[in-house]
């Protein structure tokens, strides 16, 4: 078998009406490339039909389609981590499975990765999605941008980008438990570049992603990747201390001319309450970071692949695997 120049990875999770027109006009795009191709499909815990539609497809195309069925939902990131592991082609593209990005336009991504970038994101022109969604992510991405300057993206939501096969081979080996990709890829590239692509709406089904989800996505991008929570904290903390400092001078002014009185005690109470507030608000971004460290340093697997389907296998492996950085 030839080895692909090329390498799809995508994660599904309970993605059952959307696999097979997935799968058509993904071969049919890369097809037309004229290049070698694979693509590697990781069932993150599916609950619907997705994982014996996935086994059918290999079935089909068992030399370009190849499938990691994990044991249970392991999250979209590692998902597409376990296939960065397995990849064999030189340049990775990473898209979901529900159509909203089109696989016609992966040829973009291809001529900008020839053309010499080692990482191409991308940024989704003329968006389907619904108003408030559309606010949600255009504050997210101006909060993000002032919070982590370094990482330039336009539109961090995107999963169809590319990535050169030295960047992801330092993204599969950093071993982290919790991760964003496109912002890890982005502290390794040496000339990445962005380009825009097609959106359209999901195609069936709908999205995995609920607003814990989402909020949790968050967390793990900014604790990930910038320590700026603490230094906002920190600041605060500072302010704070200094005004209570010249409160407190305050009230003893007061009391030393005019002497002892009962007024604002509901106003102490609403100070208390507030400054209480912020403490428990800036523990529990503390206790983010420290959460983190803790996954890592438990040195759990990341994953667990239970079998694989490609090729040179021809059927599935009996036993489970482990995978672990």
């Amino acid at each position: 078998m030839q080895n692909p120049y090329i390498s799809v990875v995508i994660p599904v999770h309970n993605e059952e009406e959307n696999l097979a027109e997935l799968t058509r006009r993904l071969t049919t795009t890369l097809d037309k490339l004229g290049k070698p191709y694979e693509i590697i499909l990781t069932n993150d815990g599916s609950t619907d039909r997705s994982l014996e539609i996935l086994q059918t497809l290999h079935q089909q195309r068992p030399e370009q389609i190849r499938v990691i069925d994990f044991n249970g939902n392991f999250g979209q990131h590692m998902a597409i981590m376990a296939g960065f592991e397995r990849v064999r082609g030189q340049i990775i593209i990473t898209m979901d499975a529900d159509l909203q990005n089109p696989p016609e336009e992966i040829p973009k991504l291809v001529a900008a990765m020839e053309a010499g970038h080692d990482v191409v994101n991308t940024y989704r022109e003329n968006r389907q999605d619904s108003l408030w969604r559309l606010k949600v992510s255009k504050w997210h991405n101006d909060i993000r941008a002032w919070m982590m300057p370094k990482l330039k993206m336009r539109d961090e939501g995107c999963m169809l980008r590319a990535y050169s096969r030295d960047i992801v081979d330092l993204m599969a080996a950093t071993g982290e438990s919790t991760t964003f990709i496109p912002a890890l890829a982005l502290t390794y590239a040496a000339n990445p570049t962005e380009v825009g692509v097609a959106h359209a709406t999901r195609l069936a089904g709908t999205s995995s992603y609920n607003l814990y989800g989402l909020i949790r996505y968050n967390f793990d991008l900014v604790t990930g990747f910038s320590v700026f929570p603490l230094q906002v904290f920190t600041m605060i903390g500072m302010l704070i201390s200094f005004l209570s400092f010249a409160f407190v001078m305050f009230l003893l002014m007061r009391r030393l001319i005019i002497g002892p009185e009962v007024q604002g005690v509901f106003t102490l109470f609403a100070i208390m309450f507030f400054l209480l507030g912020i403490v428990l608000f800036g523990l529990g971004v503390v206790g983010e970071y420290i959460g983190r460290i803790y996954q890592e340093v438990r040195k759990r697997p990341r994953f667990v692949i239970k079998r694989v389907l490609e090729a040179k296998l021809e059927a599935l492996e009996p036993q489970s695997k482990v995978q672990q950085q």
